[in-house]
C-alpha cells in the first residue's frame, strides 16, 4: 500500500491510495471517520443564581439572571460540538492516564465562559484555564443569544475520545474515495466534430491537441464520466472508461481540532497496529493447531 499526496492543507487533503484494495480503502475510510482520537467538551457545569459583571467591582454592580432562551442541555450539546485543539504529545485518554481517570493536565482541559447580555455567546468566549494555546481556534461559532438581563457562567471539561462514543469526537468529515479511472478514446473518432465537443461538455477531463481529443485530467471522469461515455458512433462508445480496483482518490476535511496531516498519519498508525495485532493472533492460532494441547486424561 502506497500513499501519494495530491493536496495537503491545514483542514483538507486529497491523496491517492495505490497498490491497495477496496477492503483496505474502506478500512482506511472508516478508521478516519470513527477511530481518530481528539479532545471534546464532555461535561458542562452551569452556575445557578445571580451573576455579577466580573469587570465591575462596585458593590452595587448590576446583577444578571443565569437564564437563557435555551435549555442547559442544548447549550451543553453545542459546546460539545465545538472543535477543541488536540495535542497528542500533551494529552491521552483518561482511562490510560497516570491520574487513574480523576482528571489532570495530561488528560483534561478546563474552560470557563462568563458572558452577560445583550450579546451573542460565541465559541471564542470559551477561555482555557491555564494554557492559552488551547483556546478554541474557531471563535465565531454562535452558541446562544442573551438579552439585556441575562448571563451565563459555565465551566466545561474537555477529554479525549473517539467518534465510536459520540460524533463530537469525530475529527474527519466528508471522507470519501473514488476508483482510479482508465480512459480510452477510439482513435477512429478522435477528430470527429461531435467528439471534439467533449472538451467543452467535460471541462478539465479532455482537451483538443492537434485537432484530436486527448485526456487532460483522468480524475475528472469522476464528475463527467457518464457524459463522456454517452457519445456513441456505430453503436459503440467513443470514450471507454474503466475503473481500477487497486488505486483510489481520497478526499476529506477536518473540524480543525487536528490538521489533515495529523488525521491521515494517525489513521495509518491505527490501521498498522490493528493489522499487526491480527497477524499476531493468526500466528498464535496456527501455532496452536500445529502443537495442540491434549486434554487431561489422555
Amino acid at each position: 500500500m502506497k500513499i501519494e499526496i495530491v493536496e495537503m492543507e491545514d483542514r483538507k487533503a486529497k491523496f491517492i491510495l495505490k497498490d491497495s484494495s477496496p477492503a483496505m480503502a474502506n478500512a482506511l475510510r472508516r478508521t478516519m471517520l470513527q477511530d481518530i482520537p481528539k479532545m471534546a467538551i464532555d461535561k458542562v457545569e452551569f452556575h445557578l443564581g445571580p451573576i455579577q459583571d466580573e469587570n465591575d467591582l462596585d458593590e452595587n454592580a448590576k446583577e444578571y439572571e443565569s437564564v437563557t432562551s435555551l435549555f442547559d442541555e442544548v447549550i451543553a450539546h453545542r459546546l460539545g460540538m465545538i472543535p477543541v485543539p488536540t495535542d497528542y504529545s500533551q494529552f491521552t485518554f483518561r482511562d490510560k492516564c497516570e491520574c487513574g481517570g480523576e482528571g489532570c493536565p495530561h488528560c483534561t482541559i478546563m474552560y470557563s465562559l462568563n458572558k452577560h447580555g445583550p450579546a451573542t455567546v460565541m465559541s471564542g468566549d470559551l477561555l482555557p484555564l491555564g494554557d492559552s494555546s488551547l483556546k478554541v481556534k474557531d471563535e465565531f461559532i454562535p452558541i446562544v443569544e442573551l438579552t439585556a438581563d441575562q448571563a451565563v457562567l459555565i465551566y466545561a471539561t474537555a477529554v479525549m475520545g473517539t467518534a465510536k462514543q459520540h460524533v463530537k469526537w469525530q475529527a474527519a468529515f466528508g471522507v470519501g474515495y473514488s476508483y482510479e479511472p482508465e480512459i480510452e478514446i477510439d482513435p477512429n473518432w478522435a477528430s470527429d466534430s461531435d467528439t471534439l465537443k467533449l472538451a467543452e461538455t467535460c471541462p478539465g477531463l479532455f482537451e483538443v491537441r492537434d485537432g484530436r481529443l486527448e485526456v487532460a485530467d483522468k480524475w475528472k471522469a469522476i464528475s463527467f464520466g457518464s457524459t463522456a461515455s454517452a457519445l456513441m458512433h456505430d453503436d459503440k462508445p467513443v470514450v471507454k472508461i474503466t475503473w481500477k480496483d487497486d488505486s483510489f482518490l481520497f478526499k476529506f476535511e477536518t473540524d480543525g481540532s487536528l490538521t489533515a496531516r495529523q488525521v491521515l498519519d494517525k489513521a495509518v498508525e491505527i490501521l498498522s497496529a490493528e493489522a499487526l495485532a491480527i497477524a499476531s493472533q493468526a500466528d498464535a492460532l496456527v501455532g496452536a493447531e500445529e502443537h495442540p494441547v491434549k486434554p487431561r486424561g489422555y
